[in-house]
Parts: C-alpha cells; sequence; structure tokens
C-alpha cells in the first residue's frame, strides 16, 4: 500500500465557467491515438484516415486524438497539422470527443488549440516541450499560456518529464481551471501514484499515457483511462481491457496484456524506433492503409512484417 500525502482541495469555479463535465467522462475509457496514413504520393489520404476513423467510431470509440505520437505528430506540416484536426471533426461529428494535439513553441501551440476550438473541438492535448532545458516553472509558463488563450477548451498536458513535481500541475490547475487531466507517461507507476496524489488524485482525470501494457498498473494506482495505438488494429481488445479495469478484473485484464505483449515489445524495441512501424503495418496486413511513415521513422524491413501480420489476424478484429 502507497501511503498518500493530503489531496489538494479542487480549486473554486468562476461564475459561468465550463465544468467540463463531458470532457473529464470522455478522458476516463480509451482515447484512441489514429495513424496518419499517407498516399503513395506521400502526401496525408484524407479518404484513408476517414475510413479508419469511422472503423474506431463503429468499434465503439468513443474519444479520439488527431495530432497525436502514433499520429506522427512531429512529422507533420502546419497545414497537414490543421487538415487532420479538420477531418476528424467533421467526420467524427457528435460521435466521439476530439482531443486535438498540440505542441511546438508556444505561439503555434496557441494557434493549433484555437483551430481546434474553432472547428469544433472540445479538448487539447499539450505534447510535452521539446526542448533541452525546462525548467519546471518554465513548464508551467508554457501550458498557461496555451491554456489561457483557449479558456473554453478542456487542456491536457502530456506529461513525460520525470522530473516535474505533482505540486507544479497543481499550480497550473490553480490559475488554469480548464486543466481537467493529465496523460502520464513516465515508465514509473509508483511515480505515477506519489504524482497523482501531489497533485490532486480526484482534482484530474488520470489517463495512462504509455497504453495498455501500463494500463493494469496505473488504474491500481488511480487512473480511469488510458491511451492506445493498438486501438487503430483491434478496437475490441483495447476495450476488453478497459471493462475489466473498470470493473477491478485484473485477471482478465492480465490476460489482454499477455494477449498484446509480443505486438507492443515490437513497438518498444530499440527505443520505441517502431512505435508507429508497427501499427501501420497491421493496418497494411489487414489492407486497411499503407505502411509508409516519415522520418525519422522508417518502414518494417520484409523480414520482420510476417510476425507483425500474424499477430493482427489473430486478434478477433
Amino acid at each position: 500500500m502507497i501511503p498518500t500525502s493530503p489531496t489538494r482541495a479542487r480549486a473554486p469555479r468562476a461564475a459561468g465557467s465550463p465544468s467540463f463535465e463531458a470532457q473529464r467522462a470522455a478522458l476516463a475509457g480509451v482515447v484512441a491515438i489514429p495513424v496518419t496514413p499517407f498516399a503513395e504520393d506521400g502526401s496525408v489520404d484524407p479518404d484513408t484516415y476517414r475510413a479508419l476513423l469511422r472503423r474506431l467510431l463503429d468499434g465503439g470509440i468513443t474519444t479520439l486524438t488527431p495530432n497525436g505520437n502514433t499520429g506522427e505528430f512531429y512529422a507533420l506540416t502546419p497545414s497537414e497539422r490543421r487538415l487532420v484536426t479538420e477531418l476528424t471533426v467533421e467526420e467524427t461529428g457528435d460521435r466521439a470527443a476530439i482531443l486535438v494535439g498540440v505542441g511546438h513553441d508556444v505561439p503555434t501551440a496557441v494557434a493549433s488549440a484555437r483551430h481546434a476550438r474553432d472547428h469544433g473541438a472540445q479538448m487539447v492535448m499539450v505534447h510535452q516541450p521539446v526542448h533541452p532545458y525546462v525548467s519546471q516553472s518554465g513548464w508551467v509558463d508554457y501550458h498557461r499560456a496555451i491554456a489561457e488563450a483557449v479558456p473554453e477548451l478542456g487542456v491536457v498536458p502530456y506529461l513525460r518529464n520525470a522530473q516535474l513535481t505533482g505540486a507544479r500541475l497543481a499550480e497550473l490547475a490553480d490559475a488554469c481551471p480548464n486543466v481537467i487531466g493529465v496523460k502520464y507517461a513516465v515508465p514509473d507507476a509508483a511515480r505515477f501514484a506519489a504524482f497523482a496524489r501531489d497533485a490532486g488524485l480526484e482534482r484530474f482525470v488520470w489517463v495512462a499515457g504509455l497504453a495498455e501494457p501500463y494500463a493494469p498498473s496505473y488504474f491500481s494506482a488511480g487512473a480511469t483511462g488510458f491511451t492506445s495505438g493498438l486501438v487503430n488494429v483491434a478496437p475490441s481488445v483495447s476495450l476488453t481491457m478497459l471493462e475489466a479495469l473498470r470493473s477491478g478484473d485484473y485477471p482478465t485484464a492480465m490476460k489482454v496484456w499477455e494477449q498484446i505483449r509480443r505486438f507492443e515489445e515490437l513497438r518498444a524495441a530499440n527505443g520505441s524506433a517502431n512505435n508507429v512501424t508497427v501499427v501501420k503495418e497491421a493496418l497494411a496486413s489487414l489492407g486497411l492503409c499503407r505502411r509508409e511513415v516519415r522520418p525519422p521513422s522508417r518502414p518494417l524491413p520484409e523480414s520482420e512484417r510476417a510476425e507483425v501480420a500474424a499477430i493482427a489476424a489473430g486478434w478477433s478484429i
């Protein structure tokens, strides 16, 4: 049993400000990160992207993150990121909540967040700042600038910085009540348990940002949702794990964990070099999109494709 520190009180909400109840509920589930398919000429393929979104929606997914890492956020141009956001909103309608990934420098992130808001998205996920020198107070300033620019949207920091303290997240939320959840992606369940309690366990929706492999351990420490790239291939597999975790049925959740273990090991190999590549390879084996990824990722060599195809074929698609 991990000792807990006192939970910080929830900051008072200003009169007339949104409650974000629907957005919070949407985060407490499978948060799907769609891939971005490319056409033969290397451009974003809108028709295939729409088809992949429909497959997720028809499979029961109700929260989508366009421009996430599985969507090759950092390999897309600004106009392509805007296109992906617009396609997602248009294709989804009211069938799912949309959490748009934003990032880069502050003006770019703010412009992306406002674009997401203006096109009907409900939330933005702020990618971990890519900078060699990130101070804790600077992390707060970065997120505050974005959150204050779109007070109507729920804001979800994507947290990969193991040095950040829970008190800093609470400081951010004190200033910006639209910071409602956290995609926590530090691979340390004990650190997550402490961080969540220092920031306020009930104050935020905690999303296990390292997907199905970490979801059981993070749920045991207070997470109520998890992200997924695997869901592109087999929505039912991810939803089965979610149902088990929600009911506290950890033996069933771990059976799913065993089922997806090799697929996720292939994604995580070599510093996660093939994180997106393996997902696209599985989709290609099912005839759903091209396998091409953009540098610095690269497609799997011919010799490794058969194993991914066999795993995908073995799942109940």
